[in-house]
């Protein structure tokens, strides 16, 4: 067995190497292979109907009532916006008299959900575009949201709810949480709704949240067999088309659809974030019989400077900046873990945390395991 090295003359910074090796094992056939048991859910919870869906909704607006918190004068376009608003109302005021930080531009956004008619009331949520400090006792005016299209669909107002705040005395700042974003409950109100009409309809899509031929095959049978005819067919991996029958009635026949269990078959993932050192491993994730190395060289660089200088009173010569450089190398001890057959997730874990391995360790020892076959599972990097 061999420990792969790899070197790294960063100052401070200590490098890892893992290097993974298969031991001899017998041949696994598909009938010793651990079985990956189904789990039930309802239709509604893995799949959604297609063109029942919703709408994003966003606006530009401005919030004031701040307590000094708001925009600097700096950042022009929230003072143009007060202009243009105030022009509206009938009062004229040039940009350049305006002094104000107690408002703030804002983006406003919403989300208008299907069926929604005039005077459904939406849940706002508001985000400085500007520089403001914080957004608490605010109050956002009327804003109109707008669709993709620029078609206006809802209007948004009222007092803003900030889940944090900031607070900055003599240069001393404390802060919590996001001051620069807040959300209004039932701020916004639907002005115009998306038509949606299922009378006539003869036919729907189901779509699958996740693409997978064998849970949309288990979906399709058990819609027929609770309707007792074949009113359900897989089209792809992903959709599978319901019929209705002439003069159905179809809200009861979506509610009932959504209503049925079955059985769904998830695919093995490995969800790694690199950025905050995070991994979930599902459950239906399957180990091969491995052994794993860990181990690793660290090399610190420590760099001085030291100034030479002239004799006193000398005439020659001059002050230099001199460059000491000194190299420690540890090389630490190499860590072994050996997953037999059968051997679980939890096996995994239990015996990483016993070699000490850190978040990102794991993330490495994961990567190597998948690109050796020893982890039957897809990796997906966040």
């Amino acid at each position: 067995m061999i420990l792969n090295r790899r070197w790294s003359c960063k100052r401070r910074v200590a490098s890892w190497a893992v290097t993974v090796f298969l031991p001899l094992a017998p041949v696994t056939f598909a009938s010793e292979a651990p079985r990956i048991s189904a789990r039930q859910a309802r239709i509604k919870d893995i799949s959604t109907i297609e063109g029942i869906r919703d709408n994003q909704l966003v606006g530009y607006g401005i919030v004031v009532g701040l307590q000094g918190t708001g925009d600097s004068q700096q950042t022009t376009f929230p003072t143009q916006t007060l202009v243009a608003t105030l022009l509206r109302m009938g009062v004229s005021v040039p940009a350049a008299a305006i002094r104000v930080q107690n408002l703030a531009a804002v983006f406003v956004s919403a989300t208008l959900p299907p069926f929604a008619r005039p005077g459904t009331k939406l849940d706002i949520t508001v985000a400085s575009a500007g520089d403001a400090r914080s957004l608490e006792g605010g109050l956002l005016l009327l804003t109109p949201l707008s669709g993709p299209d620029g078609k206006i669909y809802a209007e948004a107002q009222g007092p803003l709810i900030v889940g944090g705040y900031s607070v900055n005395v003599n240069g001393n700042i404390t802060q919590l949480n996001h001051p620069n974003t807040a959300r209004i409950p039932y701020g916004g109100i639907v002005e115009r709704g998306v038509p949606l009409d299922l009378t006539g309809r003869e036919t729907f899509s189901l779509l699958l949240d996740d693409a997978d031929f064998k849970s949309a095959e288990a979906m399709a049978q058990a819609v027929n067999l609770e309707l007792g005819r074949k009113g359900a067919k897989v089209v792809d991996s992903r959709r599978i088309e319901l019929s209705v029958l002439s003069g159905e009635d179809i809200p009861a026949l979506l509610a009932r659809v959504e209503s049925i269990e079955v059985p769904v078959f998830p695919r093995a993932k490995v969800i790694v974030n690199e950025r905050t050192g995070t991994v979930v491993i599902g459950g239906t994730v399957v180990l091969q019989p491995v052994s794993i190395l860990h181990g690793g060289l660290a090399v610190n660089v420590v760099s001085e400077f030291q100034v030479s200088q002239p004799a006193a009173f000398s005439s020659g010569g001059t002050t230099q900046v001199v460059q000491q450089t000194k190299v420690d190398a540890l090389d630490k001890p190499v860590n072994r873990i050996e997953l037999r057959q059968g051997a679980t997730v939890d096996d995994l874990v239990r015996n990483l945390q016993a070699i000490g391995a850190s978040a990102r360790d794991v993330i490495s020892i994961l990567q190597a395991m998948k690109s050796a076959g020893a982890l039957e599972a897809e990796i997906e990097v966040l």
